[in-house]
C-alpha cells in the first residue's frame, strides 16, 4: 500500500476565483512540480469556459495532470478520480519531481489525503429502480426530501438536483450504515504521502468581487455559447457535468426561464456561496497553513512572497 517513508506532496487549495492556478504554477516552477488538478469541472473536456481552466498560457508555463480528459456525456466518480490521481502523483514522486495538487473540489482532495475506501459501494440495483420510480412518479425533490428526514447534515451537503448523490446517500443508509458520514468525515491519512497543505484566502469582499468580475469575464469570453454547443451535442441539464455552477443557470437561460442579466446575477450569487462552503469544508484540516493575499498585499507583491513563505514551510 504505501512506503515506510510517505511522500512529499504540496496541496494549494482554497475557493474559487482566489487564485489557486497562478500560485500553483510559481510553486511548481520553483520547486520543480507538476500540477495535479483536483477540480471536478476541469476534468472535462470541451468545458473550458465555464469551468474556469487553465489558459493554453497557465498550462504552457508548467505540467498539468488530470485536466479536460473526461467526456462530459460519461459519468466520472470519485472512486474513479482518487485512482487516477494517486497513479499520476505516484508517477510524479518516482520521477523526482514535486506533486503540487491544486483545486478546490473537497472531497476529491478528501479521497487522495485520506483513507477513503469505495470498494464496497452498495449496488442495489432494485432499490435504484425504486428510488427512480418513486422521483417519476412523484417529481424531483423527492428523493431529497427523504435524504433529509433520514440525514440532515447530508441532505445539506448535496444539491436537491443532484439526484446521483442523493440515490448514493440513500443506498449507503439502507446499507445500514447510519449516516454518509464516513466519505464526508474520514480522518485516517493516506499513509503513502506526507502532505504539506496551504489554504489560499483573501479578504471576503475582495474575493466576491473577484468572483463577480470572473463570471463577466466567462460571459464575455463566450459562456452562452459554450453551453449551447453541449447542449448541441447532446447533453442536458440532466448530466451530472452540466449541473455546474455556471452551466446549470445558463441552461435555464437558453430554456427562456430567465433573462441573460438574471442568469448571470444567479452565477455570482451561487458561487460566492459556492466559495463560502469550501472555506468551510477546507478549514477542517487541523493541518493546513493560510496564506492570506490580500495580508500580503495582492498581486505581484503577494505572489513574490508566496515562495519564501512556503519555504519555510515544505
Amino acid at each position: 500500500m504505501a512506503d515506510c517513508n510517505p511522500s512529499r506532496v504540496l496541496v494549494i487549495c482554497g475557493p474559487t476565483a482566489v487564485g489557486k492556478t497562478e500560485y500553483a504554477i510559481k510553486a511548481a516552477r520553483c520547486f520543480g512540480g507538476e500540477i495535479v488538478s483536483c477540480d471536478s469541472m476541469q476534468i472535462y473536456k470541451y468545458m473550458d469556459i465555464g469551468s474556469a481552466k487553465p489558459t493554453a498560457e497557465e498550462l504552457a508555463q508548467a505540467t498539468h495532470h488530470l485536466v479536460d480528459f473526461v467526456d462530459p456525456r460519461d459519468d466520472f466518480s470519485v472512486a474513479e478520480y482518487q485512482t487516477i490521481a494517486r497513479q499520476t502523483i505516484d508517477d510524479i514522486i518516482s520521477r523526482g519531481k514535486l506533486p503540487v495538487i491544486s483545486g478546490g473540489t473537497g472531497l476529491y482532495l478528501n479521497s487522495v489525503l485520506y483513507d477513503m475506501d469505495f470498494a464496497n459501494a452498495p449496488k442495489d440495483q432494485e432499490y435504484r429502480r425504486k428510488l427512480e420510480q418513486i422521483e417519476q412518479e412523484q417529481g424531483p425533490g423527492i428523493l431529497h426530501e427523504m435524504l433529509r428526514e433520514q440525514d440532515p447534515d447530508a441532505a445539506a451537503e448535496i444539491h436537491p438536483n443532484n439526484t446521483k448523490k442523493i440515490v448514493r446517500a440513500l443506498e449507503r443508509l439502507r446499507e445500514g450504515e447510519g449516516t454518509v458520514e464516513p466519505f464526508r468525515n474520514v480522518v485516517e491519512p493516506w499513509p503513502a504521502y506526507d502532505p504539506v497543505l496551504v489554504g489560499l484566502t483573501r479578504d471576503r469582499q475582495e474575493l466576491y468581487d473577484r468572483i463577480d468580475w470572473r463570471v463577466e469575464q466567462l460571459v464575455e469570453a463566450g459562456l452562452v455559447d459554450e453551453v449551447q454547443r453541449l447542449l448541441d451535442m447532446g447533453l442536458s441539464a440532466d448530466n451530472i457535468s452540466m449541473k455546474g455552477i455556471g452551466y446549470k443557470e445558463i441552461i435555464d437561460y437558453l430554456n427562456g426561464g430567465q433573462t441573460l442579466e438574471e442568469s448571470v446575477e444567479i452565477v455570482k450569487k451561487n458561487t460566492r456561496h459556492y466559495a463560502k462552503r469550501q472555506l468551510t469544508w477546507f478549514k477542517r484540516y487541523d493541518k493546513i497553513n493560510w496564506y492570506d493575499i490580500s495580508v500580503h498585499g495582492g498581486g505581484e507583491t503577494a505572489l513574490n512572497e508566496f515562495i519564501p513563505w512556503l519555504k519555510q514551510r515544505l
